[in-house]
């Protein structure tokens, strides 16, 4: 939106105030509290080491990691590209404002628009990208390729996606060198790669399809080209395959922002809790999931809040600085997700989303895994009864529309008009 406006920022000039939290000595002392829970936390030790890039092994051991445009779930040379190896090119730490896990990594780039500087990254996002999804464990190259899509100003999920996907439909013979400009985009080929990456950020030639994302490039190559296009409502998928996680599956089938991964994580499947592969009673505990992370994002708390933090802390946390009473419980805290879910659902039910759109790719529910450990043979096979408990969990009629008595149970009284 503000790009098609030609609009690069937003200023916003604010008087300087000193904030008083409501109760200050139990504000200081929560905080004191969290910061010795982080510092013992395991999970915050490997990030403030490794960062992100330290969970590439174990999703590959599971068969989480997706490879060569979803199709696998492992890749010869995976401990190329592990936290350990991305260490060893670690140049400074670097981190959110006054976080004290100072998960990033400032590494150099030796390629592309930006040689000779510094990024902070890779992370792991960027690495299944531009590394396993294309068939590569070269780290320098997936440095490299992360500095040019932030050169460009263009995501890597999506570029990585978009790129993965015109080389399987190369390799299927769907379409043709001469359809992509000449590259010989055959999987592993850095070189090829990295000149389709610099078309797409200056919308040159093919790159100018490929930059509209892979659910419209699919629509320009036809040719059955849509059943190896890896969206939801398209967004391109994040780095966690579906079929070994069923979780993963449901939360990115009802996002209601597309395939995304910050919308709600299975933590229950991914600590071992929840049998990850199961297609049935998952419904609830994504609803859970997914109000969490809204209630995370509004507060602009750390996306791995996991690490000790729930919903008892915030809303110890809010108390202590507001006193609100809104935020006196966590079914308080969640009461507020639930809104936020269910007016983002609202907006796209008026903009024509149904049912028919909380779907995944064609892959995931025709193809079984291959080569993926123990997830190998894995489909989501039922996906309709998912969705049914889902919306039973969510107040939603069958159609995935709020029902009215839910909207108005939330205070959502004014989006009524809208759909009707």
């Amino acid at each position: 939106m503000m790009g098609s406006k030609n609009l690069k920022a937003v200023s916003i000039n604010v008087p300087v105030r000193k904030f008083t939290p409501f109760d200050e000595p139990k504000f200081k002392n929560l905080i004191r509290a969290q910061i010795e829970m982080l510092r013992e936390n395991p999970r915050r030790k490997n990030m403030n080491t490794f960062g992100t890039p330290y969970i590439t092994l174990g999703l590959e051991k599971k068969g989480i990691l997706p490879v060569k445009n979803f199709q696998e779930g492992s890749i010869q040379g995976i401990e190329e590209i592990s936290g350990e190896k991305f260490y060893a090119l670690k140049r400074a730490k670097s981190g959110c404002y006054g976080c004290m896990t100072r998960c990033g990594g400032m590494r150099d780039v030796t390629a592309g628009p930006l040689k000779g500087t510094q990024i902070d990254g890779p992370e792991y996002e960027s690495i299944y990208a531009f590394g396993p999804n294309l068939g590569i464990t070269d780290k320098q190259f997936i440095i490299n390729a992360n500095a040019m899509c932030d050169y460009y100003g263009i995501d890597t999920i999506s570029t990585g996606v978009c790129i993965a996907f015109t080389c399987e439909l190369l390799e299927k013979g769907l379409i043709s060198p001469a359809d992509v400009d000449g590259l010989e985009l055959n999987w592993g080929n850095k070189d090829a790669i990295l000149t389709l990456t610099e078309k797409i950020g200056k919308r040159e030639g093919i790159g100018k399809i490929l930059g509209e994302g892979v659910k419209r490039t699919a629509e320009y190559f036809d040719k059955n080209a849509s059943d190896y296009a890896v969206h939801i409502k398209g967004l391109e998928l994040p780095g966690y395959e579906p079929r070994a996680v069923k979780g993963y599956a449901l939360s990115m089938a009802t996002s209601n922002i597309g395939g995304s991964h910050m919308y709600g994580r299975p933590r229950p499947e991914l600590a071992g809790k929840i049998d990850p592969f199961t297609e049935e009673g998952k419904g609830e505990s994504i609803a859970q999931v997914q109000k969490e992370q809204a209630i995370e994002d509004s507060l602009i708390a750390c996306t791995f809040g996991n690490s000790g933090l729930n919903m008892e802390k915030y809303s110890e946390f809010l108390m202590a600085a507001t006193g609100i009473d809104a935020y006196s419980s966590p079914d308080k805290l969640m009461k507020i997700g639930e809104r936020i879910i269910c007016l983002e659902r609202c907006f796209n039910i008026r903009e024509g989303l149904r049912r028919r759109d909380d779907a995944l790719p064609v892959r995931m529910t025709k193809e079984p895994l291959k080569n993926a450990g123990e997830a190998s043979g894995q489909i989501v096979s039922k996906l309709d009864a998912l969705l049914d408990e889902y919306y039973e969990c969510m107040g939603y009629s069958k159609k995935g529309v709020p029902k009215k008595e839910k909207i108005r149970e939330l205070g959502l009284e004014e989006v009524l008009r809208d759909l009707d």
